[in-house]
């Protein structure tokens, strides 16, 4: 009777093993690739707009910046564009060429350039790949006592090597009053204050 009965119960199995096999494991990473490589063309616009958005965003916030402290001080506060080579930035070579960055700083004799002694208030490095050029051929911005700035003034950002007309670009104006508007209007790209 102890025969019969064993032979109707199943075999005890000991430590199930649970998983994927290496065949579906290959599979899943394969469908993932390729899901991977067409999706990535889609997100170059994407991150273009995002790294314009940042550098009109930093610099409206630079404007600003210098405006009020140059108020607060009594004038003599410049936004100076970075020179090309700074943080490894090779774009920027003209004077308009703002695509390495710039700075707030005291300027004590209200001359436009930083000299010794001179103190750097805000420093701001653009995102990569981005070009920004500013309407007036100037490397400088000053403002006065009363937060005016030297002219009015217009800036273009687009993504590198491309036109206003791209969507990502915008434009920043700023008028000698100290009014700031940002534009996605390729027609009022770049503005002049």
């Amino acid at each position: 009777m102890q025969r019969l009965q064993s032979s109707l119960t199943p075999p005890r199995t000991t430590g199930l093993q649970y998983g994927f096999t290496i065949i579906e494991l290959m599979v899943v990473v394969s469908i993932l690739a390729v899901l991977a490589a067409l999706a990535t063309p889609s997100f170059t616009p994407l991150i273009e707009r995002w790294r314009i958005r940042q550098a009109a965003s930093g610099l409206e916030s630079a404007l600003y910046f210098a405006r009020s402290e140059a108020i607060k001080r009594g004038g003599n506060i410049t936004i100076r564009k970075e020179p090309s080579g700074t943080n490894g930035c090779s774009l920027a070579s003209g004077v308009s060429n703002w695509d390495c960055g710039w700075f707030v700083f005291v300027d004590t004799n209200n001359n436009g350039t930083q000299n010794a002694g001179e103190e750097v208030l805000q420093r701001f490095a653009t995102p990569l790949n981005i070009e920004v050029t500013r309407s007036a051929n100037s490397a400088d911005i000053r403002f006065d006592r009363w937060g005016r700035a030297n002219a009015p003034f217009g800036f273009s950002l687009v993504p590198l090597n491309k036109s206003t007309s791209d969507p990502a670009a915008r434009g920043l104006c700023m008028s000698s009053g100290g009014r700031i508007r940002i534009t996605t209007d390729p027609a009022d790209i770049p503005c002049a204050g």
